[in-house]
């Protein structure tokens, strides 16, 4: 697991995605821009928020953050990453 930036109090309450993220957010706002990432990559981006991220990043953006995919392959189709939506 990544560095973490939260204590177990923080912790506690939240789910293991939402950990993620709060980890990540945590991590960026102490300037440690490459563990927030490793932090990001650990959790399941909604498929909706993905899209637009492509739409803005582009697919590359998507594929070198090793960000994870599958919610939005379930919903967009395995290629959705390599064609217009």
């Amino acid at each position: 697991m990544p560095k973490s930036y939260l204590n177990e109090e923080d912790k506690r309450n939240l789910s293991q995605n939402a950990l993620y993220a709060v980890e990540s957010a945590a991590a960026d706002k102490a300037g440690d821009a490459d563990t927030a990432w490793e932090w990001l990559q650990l959790a399941e981006i909604p498929a909706h928020a993905l899209l637009a991220a492509k739409r803005v990043n582009g697919a590359e953006w998507i594929r070198e953050h090793g960000l994870k995919t599958e919610l939005a392959e379930a919903a967009y189709g395995k290629d959705w990453l390599d064609r217009e939506i």
